[in-house]
């Protein structure tokens, strides 16, 4: 079972109230989100066209999900055409046996894999290791969370959960030799010199994109490491696995949007690496796999084309709502017990896995709308967050207790009158419950009460305080 299937086993109530109670992921968390929001809010500021910017990254994606048959036409007639097999998979079990099969044919034994979410999302490591076959990650952190035995907990730093000193544990265990220092520079050289021999004895080499370019049918990825390049440049066999949101019309397109993505994401203007790939080593080149196949994967995509999910397609896994919203800064990426955490995979979360499973990740939310504020594509994620509650609600998936309560409230709500003496009653009755001005323990509403005091109330409601007041003003002379 893997980790985020073993999470799902559990509630995610349950979950973070575990991260709550654990102080070293609050250190990690703080470290990491609080560098990308500092970082990203100085990248904008000396961006001065970085709205505009916006504008245009929100067009670009609107345009090709519009058409979006017509530009994976366009970009499979040109992938084929500069060499490359491409493979549709409907699914993330067609996905996992198209990549599997072509591993089996190639009789591969080890495979290097540079950072791809996708790859998560469709269960990847686990079905090349039911296959029998090596898998190494490749991207520092991925390397990481491989040796601890985890999941992803941020979409761009995966083991952002882990502190430098639970890493430099790892890293004494795991490799030979150990490396001499716990310091950043010194684990970086024993994760390098651990890896080198993989990236050159490796038969495949799978890597995610990060765009599709219709017009050339190249591939784009970025990265800061190089191990992207390392994992699909050396192998026989390079294998791309990609959503198939991820296409863009040319490649003009594809840097427009990257300007986004880079600043969005790290805080920089562009990546250490950025890499197209256009079909397999040719007559000639110094170097590159003797074949590529790219894995477009569709996985529920296509339904967001006819609901009210399909903004959520402009995404470009940048991870900024990540790191400026306040619930995934208390409790990490794996609470949300799904491939995609914090408010994206809030929304995408219940699109892979059903509702009925994940139904609390919408309403794990505050609705303060810091996550739509820096999202670089202007995704309206608090209004989709809150059409899955509405679609909670009328699928009854809600507990009958919340459903019973909200039907009292809306018949008291239909009658001022009624409305009125219940809250005279209710302001009067809280009272009994208070103690030096605040509310510890109260009856229905310990989900609050168990973590925070809760104001002791006056003793009238606003309207009477209110009716008070005019009153006074109207007796004085």
């Amino acid at each position: 079972m893997s980790a985020p299937e073993a999470s799902v086993q559990v509630s995610f109530k349950n979950r973070a109230k575990t991260a709550l109670a654990d102080r070293s992921l609050k250190i990690a968390i703080d470290r990491t989100t609080g560098t990308a929001e500092a970082k990203r809010a100085v990248a904008v500021a000396a961006f001065p066209e970085f709205q505009a910017a916006r504008a245009r990254g929100r067009a670009i994606k609107d345009h090709v999900i519009a058409h979006l048959d017509h530009y994976l036409e366009q970009f499979e007639r040109n992938a084929t055409a500069s060499g490359a097999k491409v493979h549709w998979a409907s699914d993330d079990a067609e996905a996992r046996a198209i990549i599997t099969r072509i591993c089996l044919d190639a009789k591969a034994k080890l495979v290097t894999r540079s950072k791809s979410m996708l790859g998560e999302e469709i269960g990847l490591p686990h079905a090349l290791a039911d296959a029998g076959i090596e898998r190494v990650e490749t991207d520092l952190a991925e390397h990481i969370i491989q040796l601890a035995g985890e999941a992803p907990s941020h979409i761009v730093w995966p083991a952002m959960h882990r502190t430098r000193e639970q890493v430099a544990e790892l890293f004494k265990i795991a490799h030979h030799p150990p490396p001499s220092a716990d310091d950043p520079a010194t684990m970086v050289q024993s994760a390098r010199r651990e890896l080198r021999a993989k990236f050159l004895g490796a038969d495949i080499g799978i890597s995610g994109s990060n765009f599709l370019v219709a017009d050339t049918g190249a591939t784009c990825t970025v990265t800061n490491e190089g191990n992207a390049e390392l994992t699909t440049t050396p192998p026989r066999i390079h294998i791309v696995t990609a959503g198939i949101e991820k296409i863009v019309p040319t490649t003009a397109h594809a840097l427009s949007l990257l300007r986004l993505l880079v600043r969005s994401a790290t805080g920089g203007e562009l990546t250490q690496y950025t890499t197209f790939h256009c079909g397999p080593k040719r007559p000639g080149d110094a170097d590159g796999p003797e074949e590529m196949h790219i894995v477009l994967v569709d996985n529920g995509r296509t339904r967001m084309l006819d609901n009210e999910f399909r903004e959520m397609l402009r995404c470009i896994r940048c991870g900024a709502c990540m790191n400026h919203c306040v619930v995934y800064r208390q409790i990490g990426g794996h609470a949300y017990g799904g491939t995609y955490p914090g408010p994206m995979g809030s929304v995408l979360t219940p699109v892979l896995n059903g509702l009925g499973g994940s139904r609390d990740l919408p309403n794990a939310c505050t609705m303060n709308g810091r996550c739509a504020e820096v999202c670089p594509v202007e995704i309206p994620i608090p209004t989709l967050l809150r059409a899955w509650r509405i679609r909670s609600w009328r699928e009854k998936l809600e507990p009958g207790s919340l459903r019973a309560g909200i039907g009292i409230w809306a018949v008291l709500a239909r009658r001022p009158g009624l409305y009125g003496l219940a809250s005279r009653i209710g302001v009067r009755a809280l009272r009994l419950f208070g103690k030096g001005g605040w509310i510890a323990r109260l009856p229905l509403a310990g989900g609050w009460t168990a973590h925070r005091d809760l104001p002791r109330p006056a003793g009238r409601t606003f309207m009477e305080q209110y009716r008070a007041q005019q009153a006074h003003k109207g007796s004085r002379p």
